[in-house]
């Protein structure tokens, strides 16, 4: 098998200005324009001519020519000489001697059980090609375990796909045309701006906007009304509005009985019948027994005698707020619902982090139908917009190779959360998924160390000296520390990409405005380089960038009409690759996506009762999962926290870059006045923050965006730039979600003191 072709469209364009995308993990998908003067990148700014992006990008990205040009950037293959971890020494290395090296290592490994090599890689590049394209095909073909990607988003994709089938929703333009927006969940000023543009536009329309959110964000500061609810009670909170549209009449009875399944009391095995246990369900051991045995014998399928048990003043002593706002957010959006006016969620993923996540975001997603808004373009919830979008991902990855690679061996999945436990377990233990331990692990497009919880864990997994480490990278972060070689990747700027969106419906393709800084590769060419190497000979593991660009969508009516779409729903790849995006057709993205019901659910319905989630054992219907750690339950830990991505930065990306960082500070935790006072902790001391997990330290800002009981470690910096060699991960859990095996980062209790 040979080297690949470039491709022209791969190749640095001409010209002093190159159209390309954000590759961050972020709804708003910009399109952006990078403006390069003798082969250096001068100015990275949002391309006017993209809806979606309106010519403006977040502060971060607005830095991106800075962090290409970054004088601490990786250009050359480097290979570990000294101990792992903080301090590592490392020596330069050939590409050819590196690639060798690793190869024959990693058939040393695979010889005894392909499965005791783990690819690492999450949405460090949210790019189809640059992500998971080439990687997957090698990994696929090698035998590697699978890795359960699920450290974002996936407690509430499974809700979105239980209750309404698909990770779909409202136009997010359609925002500007709301009468009564619930921002529920999301920072929308710092982590979905373009978002925040049409709730803007609205307000300036007169509409309302309500923020519900632990703590008080620089959106809540934005809004007419505020609710601080206490972390993981978000499913109580949706419970009791139902409860209200209930008993004062705002359900849209027509929407319900034509297109919803659930709501209503519904004949089974054990008729309709809600026992006494389940009566109690939500709030206490007995009411967790009582979800076990409805879930068991299939009787409660009414989401409507469910939600009566839930008044406002139930819902207020589990969540904190008072009952009284819990009435007038539920008065507001049923009386304007009545009025025949659009009520919009946007909900984002904050909320699922805690144990009963997925829980909550089935309840929530229920709102919309109860009250009829799918009927208006304006109306209705926005998650996530993933669902519109046709990618051909069996094409792209090539998951058939896994059958030649695994050679009749079972395939084995490690999820990502658990990486701390799976890298330190040994034979036989139920987190390697009835492998074999682990011996190597190829990270890209993450950073494990600094943003897996209990990280404690998963630096002692990595500082294994038997476990080889390859870690694909921009910069030396707290992974590479780690590594037997660091292989220096290319950034946004320097290769090809085609990207999706989970907050609008437009494609977009990235050129590379600038050639591979240094010795820089795009992780496409190194996957393709290591398969030689490896001796694989599949003509698709050399395919070119072009090539998977163009796998990636049905770009042609044949292709659509493969995939069981519409011959209509092919996209333009000369649109596509003229103008840098494309939206999707109105047959993939309808203004109004379920204003006739028309639900992807088994039942064509919006499924408050899902058979599905019944047949597994689970609760068919939404209800309120305490959390693993409840706010209040222990003396020793007695604050809730939840840890938030500091605002200049993007998960644990962006905090090397100085500009960023001398804005952003230092590590901070913010405390309410009457929690800081109990503790004799003033604004700027230096603390510990502590549970049975860990410690870390950091400087805390005395705050009112902290309610009291609730303290916010912003996150997520690298280890080595904060205090002491820690972060906020060292007190975060492996537990998981009820849906979706997704992290609980937002479920965790800790005490903090001062430090002299």
């Amino acid at each position: 098998m040979s080297e690949p072709v470039a491709s022209p469209l791969n190749s640095v364009a001409g010209g002093n200005t190159v159209r390309g995308a954000c590759p961050h993990d972020c709804p708003d998908t910009c399109a952006l324009l990078t403006t390069v003067e003798n082969g250096v990148a001068i100015r990275v700014q949002g391309n006017p001519d993209h809806p979606a992006t309106g010519g403006v990008l977040c502060a971060k990205v607005a830095k991106y020519a800075e962090r290409t040009h970054h004088p601490e950037r990786l250009t050359q293959p480097l290979r570990r000489v000294g101990p792992k971890g903080q301090g590592a020494r490392f020596e330069p290395v050939g590409w050819d001697d590196a690639l060798a090296d690793i190869a024959a290592r990693l058939q040393a490994i695979a010889a005894r059980d392909p499965r005791a090599i783990l690819p690492y890689s999450y949405a460090g590049t949210m790019g189809l090609v640059q992500g998971e394209s080439m990687a997957a095909r090698l990994f696929h073909r090698l035998g590697a375990s699978l890795l359960d990607r699920t450290i974002c988003a996936s407690a509430g994709a499974e809700a979105l796909v239980h209750t309404l089938g698909t990770k779909q929703g409202m136009r997010v333009e359609q925002f500007a045309h709301s009468k009564l927006i619930v921002i529920w969940g999301s920072n929308s000023i710092g982590s979905n701006l373009h978002f925040w543009r049409h709730a803007q536009e609205a307000k300036r329309n007169g509409a309302r906007l309500v923020c519900i959110d632990p703590r008080r964000t620089e959106t809540a500061d934005k809004c007419h009304q505020h609710l601080a609810l206490l972390p993981g009670t978000d499913a109580a909170l949706a419970l009791a509005l139902m409860h209200e549209f209930t008993v004062h009449g705002w359900l849209d009875q027509d929407y319900i009985d034509r297109y919803t399944l659930g709501w209503d009391a519904a004949t089974g095995e054990g008729g309709d019948g809600v026992s006494q246990p389940q009566a109690v369900a939500g709030g206490d051991a007995a009411g967790e027994v009582g979800v076990e045995i409805s879930s068991k014998n299939g009787a409660l399928r009414s989401l409507s005698k469910r939600c009566l048990l839930w008044t406002p003043e139930r819902a207020a002593a589990v969540c904190g707020v008072s009952a009284q706002a819990i009435r007038d957010l539920a008065r507001d959006m049923g009386e304007t619902a009545r009025r025949g006016e659009p009520v919009a969620i946007r909900l984002n993923y904050g909320m699922q982090r805690t144990r009963g996540g997925g829980n909550a975001v089935r309840a929530v997603a229920c709102l919309p139908a109860l009250l009829g808004s799918w009927r208006h373009p304006a109306g209705g919830l926005l998650l996530s917009s993933s669902g519109h979008f046709p990618v051909r991902r069996a094409e792209l990855q090539r998951p058939d190779l896994l059958a030649q690679g695994l050679a009749g061996r079972p395939p084995r999945t490690i999820n990502m959360v658990s990486v701390g436990d799976a890298l330190l377990a040994s034979e036989g233990d139920a987190v390697l998924d009835g492998g074999p331990p682990i011996e190597a692990v190829v990270v890209y497009n993450s950073n494990p160390v600094a943003v897996a919880p209990e990280s404690a864990k998963v630096v002692q997994g990595f500082a294994r000296e038997d476990l080889f480490t390859v870690v694909l990278e921009h910069f030396q972060t707290d992974t590479a520390d780690y590594a037997d070689y660091i292989l220096p990747a290319t950034t946004q700027l320097e290769h090809l990409d085609i990207h999706a969106s989970y907050g609008h419906t437009d494609v977009l393709l990235n050129r590379p405005a600038i050639a591979p800084v240094g010795q820089s590769r795009s992780n496409t060419d190194m996957f393709r380089a290591l398969a030689i190497r490896m001796g694989f000979d599949e003509p698709c593991l050399a395919d070119s960038d072009e090539t998977l660009c163009r796998t990636a969508y049905p770009f042609t009516a044949e292709q659509a009409l493969a995939v069981g779409l519409p011959a209509e729903a092919a996209l333009s790849w000369d649109a596509l690759a003229a103008n840098g995006f494309v939206p999707l057709p109105p047959v993939l993205a309808p203004l109004a996506p379920f204003a006739q019901g028309g639900f992807p659910t088994p039942s064509g319905r919006c499924e408050m009762f899902s058979q599905r989630l019944a047949d597994r054992g689970l609760d068919g219907l939404p209800d309120y999962l305490p959390n693993h750690e409840p706010p209040g339950s222990s003396t020793a830990y007695p604050l809730a926290m939840i840890s938030p991505p500091a605002r200049n930065f993007l998960n644990s990306t962006f905090v090397n870059v100085q500009s960023l960082r001398d804005i952003e500070g230092e590590p901070l935790l913010e405390i309410s006045a009457a929690d800081a006072a109990a503790r004799c902790i003033g604004d700027g001391a230096l603390v510990r923050v502590f549970n049975q997990r860990g410690s870390y330290h950091c400087t805390a800002r005395v705050s009112a965006r902290a309610r009291p009981g609730v303290v916010n470690g912003l996150g997520v910096w690298w280890r080595k730039l904060g205090m002491r060699g820690t972060n906020v991960n060292e007190v975060t859990s492996q537990a998981l979600t009820d849906l979706g095996r997704a992290p609980t980062f937002y479920d965790c209790l800790v005490e903090v003191e001062a430090v002299a």
